[in-house]
């Protein structure tokens, strides 16, 4: 296997973000695993070299496996001296104040202060991580973070690619079938000309050519489409602003055959180069489905 593979052990002080953190990665498309003990992770880590179908994993490492953390100095210069492997540790602190503020805000106990102060805990803690600390590749303070701002802090060291951020869910629907509950975005386009009514545009659907050009043939349709397309390009920086990983634009007709198929297909065409976008046509062979069934 040549591929390099790449490894980010996320670890720190407990309420320091971890949690935030291992989401962001998932978001930029990383395998990741939370509270996987240190003596495991080679192991794991052979694993997946031999599978060659993973390249860039997180683990969460923290004082949940406390009686592992000697383990873990051996284990990073084991898993250091391996060519193949490009690792890094991120670390995540906080102040003490911050720190106590977060789990009286939260109600939970700190994991090596079951029976005394939070304060006490927090020290013993910050004894075990000190040497950690030192060696840990990126250190982030997020005593002063919103969980937005260490998102972005997040993305900022570790995003390679277009291809591991943001993404675009267009997703065509009848309304007919009900409107689909993950949208963030619903448009309705019952108010264009209907294919329907057209018998030899009847059994076909927006992705093919004739019913793809009725349905654009109007100057509405022009219209919204020119007008919609404009709209969706001038919001969507804003929501991957806000720390969004996906954006789900749904348009919908009656049966989800023809127009919302048609104006989905296009509006996929005018993003596809600027951001990686899926697309689905939910409903766009139910009506055949159940001309088969009776």
């Amino acid at each position: 296997m040549t591929e390099s593979l790449e490894l980010v052990i996320i670890t720190g002080m407990s309420g320091a973000g971890k949690t935030v953190a291992i989401q962001s990665f998932e978001d930029m498309g990383y395998f990741c695993i939370d509270n996987m003990p240190p003596n495991l992770i080679p192991k794991f880590w052979e694993l997946v070299k031999e599978s060659g179908k993973v390249t860039k994993i997180a683990l969460v490492v923290d004082l949940r496996s406390r009686s592992f953390f000697e383990e873990i100095q051996s284990m990073l210069i084991s898993i250091e001296n391996t060519a193949f492997i490009d690792t890094r540790v991120l670390f995540l602190d906080a102040s003490d104040s911050e720190l106590v503020s977060r789990y009286k805000e939260t109600r939970r106990t700190h994991p090596l202060a079951m029976d005394g102060l939070i304060t006490e805990g927090i020290r013993k803690e910050r004894a075990i991580l000190d040497d950690l600390k030192t060696q840990a590749s990126i250190v982030i303070d997020t005593t002063n973070l919103t969980p937005r701002q260490l998102r972005e802090t997040i993305n900022h060291e570790f995003k390679a690619s277009k291809e591991s951020g943001f993404r675009i869910e267009m997703l065509s629907f009848g309304f007919k079938y009900g409107i689909p509950i993950d949208a963030d975005i619903v448009m309705d386009v019952r108010f264009l000309p209907n294919p329907h009514y057209i018998s030899e545009l009847r059994p076909q659907t927006g992705l093919d050519q004739p019913v793809y050009d009725y349905v654009m043939s109007f100057p509405e349709t022009e219209s919204f489409y020119q007008q919609f397309n404009q709209l969706l390009h001038s919001i969507v920086p804003g929501y991957i602003k806000e720390g969004k990983s996906s954006l789900t634009v749904a348009i919908g007709c009656t049966g989800g055959q023809h127009r919302s198929v048609a104006l989905t297909k296009r509006l996929t065409e005018s993003f596809k180069d600027e951001y990686k976008v899926n697309t689905t046509h939910r409903d766009k062979d139910k009506r055949k489905e159940t001309v088969n069934r009776s």
